[in-house]
């Protein structure tokens, strides 16, 4: 019932969740050192222009096509951005990335085959970054979630004052409830990712940063 209510104040006072971890992704990925980043669900666009900003080489790929339309037009004729109507599965076979980001995507897949699929497709000594939505399943979760819950609504007044008559494009893509509870996802990332770092953080989200070996 609480989440409801958030969730119609959210879309009055529209703010994106995903977009708050904009700028700590994009700076994960500079830290690493990578040229070239695989944006995996990359939506209307916001974190490919984050990753550009700081001089990155940007796929972009994006399965739906309404959303992979505005993120095109946005982008056209900028040569640090390519933007590509497929989902992960069509990526380029056998490529390697130094860098590959998902926001909000990773609940969309099968789990452990896209984490496996996921370590694959990184280059030696790159990274994966990843900001996740879970399931909540427990009396941990809930109390965890309180911080948000009260700063939500706090958001959304800073940063869209004005009762919205409709989500903006960049809150319009299709959405998932997620599957999985965040301890099934640190199981199956601890199988998959070794060494990989998962925390939890504000606004049901989690996140996860894997480097993967120099030397396979």
């Amino acid at each position: 019932m609480l989440l409801s209510r958030l969730d119609r104040f959210n879309r009055r006072h529209p703010w994106n969740h995903n977009d708050y971890y904009g700028r700590w992704v994009a700076g994960r990925v500079v830290a690493s050192g990578a040229r070239e980043v695989l944006d995996i669900g990359c939506g209307t666009g916001n974190l490919a222009a984050l990753l550009r900003d700081r001089g990155l080489t940007v796929t972009a790929l994006e399965p739906d096509a309404a959303t992979a339309g505005i993120a095109a037009r946005r982008f056209a004729g900028d040569p640090a951005v390519r933007v590509v109507r497929a989902g992960f599965a069509e990526r380029e076979p056998g490529r390697r990335w130094g860098a590959i980001t998902l926001v909000a995507v990773l609940h969309h897949l099968p789990l452990v085959a896209a984490l496996r699929e996921l370590r694959e497709s990184v280059a030696p000594g790159g990274r994966l970054v990843i900001v996740g939505c879970f399931r909540a399943a427990c009396l941990v979760d809930g109390i965890a979630a309180l911080p948000a819950v009260v700063a939500n609504p706090v958001m959304g007044m800073i940063r869209h004052p004005a009762p919205a008559e409709a989500l903006p494009p960049h809150m319009s893509a299709p959405v998932a409830d997620p599957r999985e509870t965040l301890a099934e996802i640190r199981a199956a990332v601890a199988a998959e990712l070794p060494g990989a770092r998962i925390r939890r953080r504000l606004f049901w989200r989690y996140s996860l940063v894997y480097d993967a070996p120099a030397r396979e």
